[in-house]
């Protein structure tokens, strides 16, 4: 059986495609992805996130057990700001990428809604510290709310004022008169808000948001077309349990000077021996042909030198771009690798992340 969000209904009343996404109904689109896509990028749109996982960790060893579960550093969080992290294996590949939130008596962990079992299996097992964990992944609803409009039009329900929200930053506010949790952050480049809250509420901000003209409700193919454009990583396609944080380019949520934390002695070992490959962005150079999940990449002799782990057409730069990992030797902007589509062996060009470069995001 597929689980369903609290927004399930409102989904089927829009005309939403509803596809099984990671054991959930979800939507695919409404209109057009790409309609969808460039909505986000002009106005403001809204996603159900409410699939995503929220584990909280509390207690007296809270603070440490956070950071030997995890990659980046959360004693560097003040009161209310959110980092990305990652939960590393021994071996510095990845259990999952997520967010972590440093509340007034608690951390909260913003998972994948694919790894919220597995992620709350794995932490209960390295469980170190008098320290409490819960998952409340299924009794938290979740919006995103995303574009260069997001703060504006929020700011028409809520009472407090969202400009003094930094980014990457969390506040309580009430919004139709009742508290939520907001954070300045999401996965589009835009500027905007995720807005937690619970099964009931979420329902009335929801249908509130869609009664301003500027706001038009977005899926599932928007949001991985938007993130793409950006170069953020899918776990599943782009990182999971066979790609470190290193070569994943994630070193920079990485703390290797941070005392002892899971997977520290493989990283500093592929970091100082240098990862073998990379991820990289690149840009195709004839029109017509789209990189897609698994194709492969060979250099200029022929030789498979690795494979594509996202690919798309980007809406907004109207060229087909991709992801995927390369051998270190080609991982440079300018160098030209060759992807395998329908058979023939298409030129591409690495370029430097992120692909679309004018989001909204930079000012918040």
């Amino acid at each position: 059986m597929l689980r369903r969000t609290p927004l399930y209904d409102n989904h089927v009343r829009l005309g939403a495609k509803m596809i099984p996404f990671v054991g959930f109904e979800m939507p695919l689109q409404y209109s057009s992805i790409i309609e969808e896509h460039l909505w986000v990028r002009k106005s403001v749109g809204m996603f159900d996130v409410s699939h995503m996982g929220e584990i909280v960790i509390k207690g007296p060893d809270a603070l440490n057990f956070v950071s030997f579960i995890t990659s980046n550093d959360p004693s560097k969080l003040q009161e209310m700001e959110a980092q990305y992290s990652a939960l590393p294996t021994e071996k510095g590949t990845i259990v999952d990428d997520l967010l972590v939130y440093r509340l007034e008596d608690h951390f909260m962990m913003v998972v994948n809604a694919s790894n919220i079992e597995k992620d709350f299996s794995w932490i209960i097992e390295h469980k170190r510290g008098n320290v409490e964990i819960i998952n409340m992944s299924y009794e938290v609803a979740e919006i995103a709310f995303q574009g260069p409009r997001a703060e504006e039009i929020l700011q028409r329900i809520s009472d407090s004022s969202l400009a003094e929200i930094k980014y990457y930053w969390a506040a309580r506010v009430k919004i139709l008169g009742k508290e939520v949790l907001i954070s300045r952050t999401g996965y589009t480049g835009e500027d905007g808000f995720e807005i937690y809250t619970d099964s009931e509420h979420i329902k009335r901000i929801f249908e509130r948001l869609l009664e301003f003209k500027e706001v038009k409700p977005v899926a599932l193919g928007a949001r991985d077309s938007l993130r793409l454009e950006m170069g953020y990583c899918l776990y599943g396609n782009d990182i999971d349990e066979t790609t470190n944080l290193i070569e994943a380019g994630l070193k920079w949520i990485t703390k290797l000077d941070k005392p002892d934390f899971v997977g520290k002695d493989a990283l500093v070992s592929i970091d100082t021996a240098g990862a073998e490959r990379r991820r990289v962005g690149f840009v195709m150079k004839e029109v017509g042909y789209i990189p897609r999940h698994g194709y492969g990449i060979f250099d200029e002799q022929g030789n498979n030198i690795g494979i594509v782990t996202s690919g798309n057409l980007s809406p907004c730069l109207n060229v087909p771009i991709g992801m995927g990992y390369v051998k270190k030797d080609l991982a440079k902007a300018g160098s030209v690798v060759l992807i395998e589509i329908r058979g023939k062996k298409v030129p591409a060009e690495i370029v430097k992340l992120p692909f679309y470069k004018d989001g909204s995001v930079k000012k918040a």
